[in-house]
């Protein structure tokens, strides 16, 4: 199998204007004649739903939760990229290209980057239009600040919940188009097979979450916006809700999964305080613009510590280890996610942890608000620093944070072209749900960029060349692959409702997460990624034969709910293990211990995996088929990832 990324010829600059112009166009009077499903409505699927309504399209949203405005995009804290140099400290289009490759250790395509760094600089045009209340300077210009693995200040906000504000501007756009009649929205409703018919993408099945219902949904083009699957260790920043399930069951009707292992692991995070927890806490990233990141400089002034004996504000100065400042003085406490997470790993791994478990290290903000005073630090951080104390019962503004890394983002995804399109024709997958952008490591305040990049500024022009040469007939929901599709929902959900075991879905989730976090965490060896393969299909063969899904299909039933997703999760964790056994090198966030440098840093092996791992489901119980894209850079020069 050739997988071709339909990347435009020319210069890098030129790339996306050219294509641009030689895409295919489809009349504005013919455009009411296609349907366009699109499946999530974050900050990737709204922002889609909404340009592609408005061209004229006709569009079906769909959304598990109850309003769109409930996606997980919200939960985005410190900012959104745009190579705008406001603060002229040297800021460009290439700079942020540049940043974002190097960022992603060298294993993203050099045009997606390009084109996601030259369109950044419209979409905060965008968003202020729609009236999102960015940070502004004192004159009233827009405000920026630094975020990891730059030198400038590019990161646009709305103090720590930029992804909230940001989504109400694109669900007021997609509130707009749903007056309109241009967009249906189905709330409460998830996707659970996608139909191919002629080998093309043509519809979706679904599950009504509030009744049971399956019902069937034909159109022209499939969109993808579904977000990632940090939950596949059960422990992580995403919200509950958030799952691998669309882009899991598009990868069963052929879809390439890409990169499966490059999972983000963000430094800044609440640390885990016990087995009851369901999900993690996230501490936004501009934290560090402010805090300093440190840990006492001995095993027994940190035992003194958790012990209780002292408190962090008697630790003297030249006790005090600011790490990242000492390995890296260009970045200091602004390190890329990974280089910050591993270092974190490594000072609690001597022993210095700060808190009772050992696994926290200390951010801390005593001296900025020595410098710029506790009202200027408010206005910056304050509900960021207000969601800490009521989790935790500790002042930030007294006491230093107790932060530790914890599972995000996740940079694989489905395989795209260029176009955004997988490799099943009219099946296009954006935002997170695709791998194409970060690379091995997404730069913070990335993620809104791509989301709003591929939903506003992309996916209208490719969507468009794509149904400029598909027919104006749908495929009727009578057609038998839709008929087939819709049988196989129900018969999932009837095996899974029969199994009738003895233990919970959350008991094999909780197991799994164990397993990933373990084995595929933030350090992985070729040896216990074995044992965790194995493991997995100790898990998933117990879980067909033990699990106990509660209640009925015809009521809102969310033990049923869980049991499809963590299903999924389970056959993507064997995939996940598997990518990151094969890939005999360290880069951004899979760090393979025995491939490093002597300072601890992760070694690539450029010669040998200079490529995207795009995997082909093959069938129930095969192992996958393991398909190259080789990534050829002409612009930047492969070099060791320095940020010292």
């Amino acid at each position: 199998m050739i997988l071709d990324s339909k990347i435009p010829d020319g210069p890098l600059a030129e790339k996306w204007t050219k294509h641009k112009f030689n895409v295919k166009l489809v009349n504005p009077a013919n455009k009411r004649k296609y349907e366009v499903i699109v499946v999530g409505t974050g900050l990737a699927g709204a922002s889609a739903a909404a340009s592609l309504a408005e061209l004229g399209y006709n569009v079906k949203a769909f959304c598990f939760q109850d309003s769109p405005r409930r996606a997980h995009s919200i939960a985005a804290q410190g900012g959104i990229n745009a190579a705008k140099n406001y603060q002229n400290d040297g800021d460009s289009v290439y700079r942020l290209f540049y940043d974002t490759i190097k960022g992603g250790d060298y294993r993203a395509r050099e045009a997606n980057v390009f084109r996601l760094a030259e369109v950044s600089v419209n979409i905060i045009d965008q968003c202020v239009a729609q009236g999102v209340p960015f940070a502004r300077e004192y004159g009233g210009l827009l405000a920026n600040r630094s975020f990891g693995g730059a030198q400038v200040s590019r990161t646009f906000y709305a103090r720590g919940q930029t992804g909230q504000q940001l989504l109400l501007g694109a669900y007021s756009a997609l509130s707009r188009q749903v007056a309109n009649g241009k967009v249906k929205l189905y709330p409460r409703t998830e996707l659970m097979d996608v139909v191919t018919v002629d080998g093309k993408a043509r519809g979706i099945i679904t599950r009504n979450l509030i009744t049971g219902a399956v019902e069937s949904h034909s159109a022209h083009a499939v969109l993808l916006c579904s977000g990632g699957y940090g939950n596949v260790f059960y422990l992580s920043t995403n919200a509950m809700g958030s799952n691998v399930t669309a882009a899991w069951r598009a990868h069963k009707k052929g879809a390439l999964m890409a990169n499966p292992c490059y999972t983000q692991i963000h430094p800044t995070c609440i640390p885990v305080s016990g087995d009851h927890q369901s999900k993690l806490t996230l501490m936004s990233e501009s934290l560090r613009n402010d805090g300093r990141v440190w840990v006492p400089a001995t095993v027994e002034m940190a035992e003194k510590l958790r012990k209780g004996q002292i408190t962090a504000n008697e630790i003297k100065e030249e006790d005090r280890d600011y790490f990242l400042e000492r390995k890296y003085p260009s970045f200091g406490n602004l390190v890329p996610r990974d280089v910050a997470s591993r270092n974190a790993k490594y000072a609690c791994d001597e022993g210095r942890g700060v808190n009772e478990t050992g696994e926290a290290v200390f951010l801390d903000f005593r001296d900025a608000i020595a410098r710029d005073g506790e009202d200027l630090i408010r206005a910056k951080y304050g509900n960021l620093f207000d969601m800490y104390q009521q989790i935790t019962g500790d002042n930030p503004y007294k006491l230093p944070m107790m932060i530790y890394p914890a599972v995000h983002y996740t940079m694989g995804g489905l395989w795209v072209d260029y176009n955004l399109m997988t490799n099943i024709p009219g099946l296009y997958a954006l935002g997170e749900a695709n791998f194409s952008d970060h690379g091995a490591n997404r730069l913070g305040a990335s993620a809104l960029m791509q989301g709003l990049a591929d939903g506003y500024f992309v996916v209208p022009y490719t969507v468009g060349d794509y149904l400029a040469q598909a027919g104006y007939d749908k495929v009727s929901t009578d057609h038998p692959e839709f008929q087939k599709a819709e049988k196989e929902v129900k018969d999932r959900i009837q095996k899974l409702l029969n199994i009738k075991g003895e233990k919970t879905v959350d008991h094999f989730h909780k197991r799994l997460g164990k397993i990933m976090w373990d084995y595929c965490g933030m350090a992985r060896t070729a040896e216990g990624l074995t044992k965790a393969k194995g493991m997995i299909k100790e898990l998933k063969k117990e879980f067909w034969s033990n699990v106990r899904v509660l209640g009925d299909n015809e009521e809102l039933n969310q033990s049923l709910e869980k049991a499809h997703r963590v299903a999924d999760f389970i056959e993507l964790g064997e995939l996940m293990v598997d990518d990151a056994l094969h890939r005999n090198e360290s880069c951004g966030g899979h760090f393979r211990e025995e491939y490093q440098t002597p300072e601890g840093e992760a070694l690539r092996d450029d010669e040998n995996f200079a490529y995207v791992a795009a995997w082909k489901y093959l069938g129930e119980g095969q192992e996958e088929e393991l398909v190259k894209e080789p990534l050829v850079f002409e612009n930047v020069k492969l070099t060791q990832r320095s940020y010292k």
